[in-house]
């Protein structure tokens, strides 16, 4: 089962948007997801047997990761990276853009990269080593 760290209401606290879109929930799971992929799999933390922070400071700093990676995919439009695929030049009358033809994939794309906001809890000065520690790489 997928770990969800974020809830609508926290959602709401975090951006201070009442109501939450529609589709938060969804959006929650995926940001959970992507998070636990691209950072939290390199952190060390106390857990439960689901694999959630024991710690209440790190519950809530992954809390408002969560939150602001969603909120960077409301942000850019794509979550999915579908909307950088498949272009590698597009004319429109006298204005021509390119790319390289290697970026097709959309793992480049914005919706696909760690939202600069994530950083900020998972660095507040109360997150001492005793309780996270972040880019350890372990097997």
């Amino acid at each position: 089962m997928a770990r969800v760290y974020a809830t609508a209401s926290q959602y709401e606290a975090y951006t201070g948007i009442s109501p939450a879109p529609a589709d938060i929930a969804v959006r929650l799971r995926r940001a959970s997801q992507f998070l636990d992929r691209e950072v939290f799999r390199y952190c060390v933390y106390a857990k439960d047997g689901d694999g959630l922070p024991t710690d209440a400071l790190v519950a809530q700093a992954f809390a408002d990761a969560a939150c602001a990676q969603a909120e960077w995919g409301i942000d850019v439009g794509d979550t999915t990276g579908a909307a950088g695929v498949g272009w590698g030049r597009v004319e429109v009358g006298d204005v021509r853009l390119e790319r390289s033809l290697t970026a097709t994939s959309g793992a480049d794309a914005p919706g696909r990269q760690v939202a600069p906001a994530v950083w900020d809890p998972l660095q507040a000065p109360d997150l001492t080593p005793d309780r996270l520690l972040i880019g350890v790489v372990t097997s």
